[in-house]
């Protein structure tokens, strides 16, 4: 008896809590009662653990005040007579003008943009850059390990700090924890590199009471001199990865960016650095260059301290322009009803959208979450692909070989609502043309998925994938 009454008390208790928050969409709602009604003590700690998305009154109070400035500052970096928007097809301004909304970031022309045309010319161009730098140089990576690539861009930036440029590198406590309590850390800022970790767990236990342990810094973000960045996938790791070694390679995609855009890229990872470890936008240098002709670019940073939604809705809205083909690639895809319907609405009206995943995931709950929606999928018309070259960690959006979106963002409910992400916003031919043909080559060492091989799948696998997309939205 005092069991039972100790079940409802549990259950109705977080029953009311979940009910009082206005920030939850229905459907994690419901995920939410159904964990909590079955598994009343298992979910109700997980509700404890996961469920909240706060990074703690002091911490979020700090980031409010830093992300207003940088968002006011960005709406300065426009000058009167640079509004391309006149330059970007009537259909996809919509799209920019809601990026735009979301960090203040407006979209600016006179930026040369460089596709890498792999992972090792990408590190050894970022090295070089790092080691003609002049004044300053700010690296920020979610996952930077102590291999070949992340020891070379360590020592690159030492070099640069003992000639006298101010160089400052910060890594995410959970996806770099490794590093930044190893030897080579500690030998950077012994060289006069400033270091500073994002979003630490020095202590587990205090973290798991005042936020959560899975609010992370994904962004992988690289500014030198303030006139140089880097956007994509590409962490600071080997292609092999060796933490994860049975998926690899992974395979990602960066761009080199020079031009206007760079000081958005720059004020993102300022609002970071400042909000983790003081100091003033006074300190960050925002003196790009212009080049003619320059693609129109802009940059868009989301996170659980931003706009709730900001990268479902811009990106349902960029596929509401599409009016002939659309080319996606993502490791992770848990989309939400947002981006689902955005997708299976556009192959409804007869663009030619295709999806590229990884065959092989190194999330199983992911790659569940994800079959349970390729019937969907295929069903509106859209063609699926799935990569056997390693794990396709590239994520890129082309739409009518007019417009691209390529950053560190996921299709997934963990990019959209727990993570920091950055992505670079482009209307340009020439580079989307390039990206396109990047496409390509995942599809051509990609397999084929048709609706025949799903209906071959056996029940039990159908009845799995489709019970972990159920409690997708609390995953």
């Amino acid at each position: 008896m005092l069991a039972l009454a100790l079940h409802i008390l549990v259950v109705v208790s977080f029953t009311i809590r979940i009910l009082l928050r206005e920030d939850l969409a229905a459907t994690t709602r419901l995920a939410w009662f159904m964990v909590i009604s079955v598994l009343p003590v298992v979910g109700s700690i997980l509700y404890f653990l996961f469920g909240e998305i706060d990074l703690g009154h002091t911490a979020s109070k700090r980031i409010a005040s830093v992300t207003k400035e940088v968002h006011a500052m960005g709406r300065e970096l426009q000058s009167a007579d640079d509004d391309p928007t006149d330059r970007i097809p009537d259909r996809f301004v919509p799209a920019f003008r809601y990026s735009h909304s979301i960090n203040g970031f407006p979209p600016v022309s006179g930026n040369a943009v460089e596709l890498m045309p792999d992972a090792q010319t990408a590190r050894d161009r970022l090295i070089a850059d790092i080691d003609a730098a002049e004044h300053q140089v700010h690296v920020l990576y979610y996952i930077w390990l102590d291999d070949e690539t992340g020891t070379n861009t360590a020592k690159a930036l030492m070099r640069a700090a003992r000639r006298g440029v101010t160089c400052r590198a910060m890594a995410d406590g959970l996806g770099s924890r490794t590093l930044v309590k190893s030897a080579l850390w500690a030998e950077m800022r012994e060289a006069g590199v400033e270091t500073s970790v994002a979003l630490p767990i020095n202590n587990p236990i205090a973290t798991i009471f005042k936020s959560r342990l899975d609010l992370r810094n994904h962004r992988k973000i690289t500014v030198i001199d303030g006139k140089i960045t880097y956007c994509g996938s590409q962490n600071c790791a080997d292609p092999e990865f060796r933490v994860k070694a049975r998926y690899a390679p992974w395979v990602d995609i960066m761009l080199r960016i020079e031009g206007p855009v760079v000081a958005q890229n720059q004020l993102l990872f300022a609002g970071d650095w400042i909000a983790h470890s003081g100091g003033s936008l006074d300190d960050f240098r925002l003196t790009p260059g212009r080049h003619e002709p320059g693609c129109i670019a802009q940059i868009m940073g989301d996170g659980p301290t931003e706009r709730r939604l900001a990268t479902p809705h811009l990106f349902s809205t960029l596929m509401n322009g599409a009016r002939k083909r659309v080319t996606i690639s993502t490791p992770y895809f848990v989309p939400n009803a947002i981006v689902l319907e955005a997708i299976c609405a556009a192959a409804f009206r007869g663009v030619a959208v295709t999806m590229i995943f990884p065959k092989l995931n190194d999330s199983w709950i992911v790659a569940a979450a994800s079959h349970s929606s390729y019937r969907n999928l295929l069903e509106a018309g859209v063609t699926i692909h799935e990569y056997r070259g390693g794990l396709l960690h590239a994520k890129t959006l082309t739409i009518d070989d007019e417009v691209s979106l390529i950053g560190s963002s996921n299709l997934d409910l963990r990019s959209f609502d727990l993570n920091y992400e950055n992505n670079l916003l482009l209307c340009d031919r020439a580079i989307t043309a390039d990206i396109t043909a990047r496409q390509a080559d995942y599809i051509a060492e990609s397999d084929l998925v048709t609706l025949a091989d799903v209906d071959a799948w056996p029940r039990h696998r159908r009845i799995w994938n489709n019970a972990v997309a159920t409690v997708g939205p609390i995953l």
